[in-house]
């Protein structure tokens, strides 16, 4: 049984939990979803495909992440989802906050971390993720298009690949 964390409509701890598949948030609940993007020194996405048996978007491309359990911050459930998901461990400072986004019934915080990592490599969590591959922003850009990866919406898309364009010059400035 899994809870979360039930917060207000300013995204603050209520103090109440939600008990995961069976409670239903009211208006003004929220729980708190975390998104964790890797990207490569290049600029390139990894990308993951939700395994078939998940009740939730089956098998779709979509972002690495899930709901943060009760007392956990964003940032370690970033670092857990990442771990548990793609067995990429965050080393401390790592990981780097996009933002925050309120959804309709959660408050979605999206991480991104530099990683070049050959996913060859990875320990896939089975249960979660069917496949990973890295992909250009332009051949996410095609598939979002043409409906092959989650839609979550314009402006979070936009968030993304601006923030992902910003980081991409960071790591050209440091090498």
């Amino acid at each position: 049984m899994e809870l979360w964390d039930i917060l207000n409509d300013q995204g603050v701890v209520t103090g109440k939990t939600a008990v995961r598949g069976r409670t239903v948030l009211r208006n003004g609940e929220y729980h708190l979803v975390v998104h964790i993007w890797v990207v490569s020194s290049d600029g390139n996405f990894l990308i993951q495909r939700r395994s078939e048996k998940r009740k939730l978007m089956p098998g779709e491309w979509a972002a690495t992440g899930g709901s943060a359990i009760s007392g956990e911050s964003s940032l370690a459930a970033a670092a857990r989802e990442l771990s548990e998901e793609l067995g990429i461990k965050a080393l401390k400072g790592s990981l780097k906050l996009m933002g925050r986004l309120k959804r309709r019934n959660s408050f979605l915080d999206v991480w991104f971390i530099k990683c070049d990592a050959d996913i060859s490599r990875l320990r896939l969590q089975k249960s979660e993720v069917a496949e990973v591959k890295w992909v250009t922003p332009d051949e996410l850009k095609v598939m979002i298009e043409q409906r092959n990866y989650h839609n979550y919406g314009r402006e979070y898309f936009k968030a993304v690949f601006d923030y992902a364009e910003k980081m991409r010059k960071q790591f050209k400035e440091q090498v």
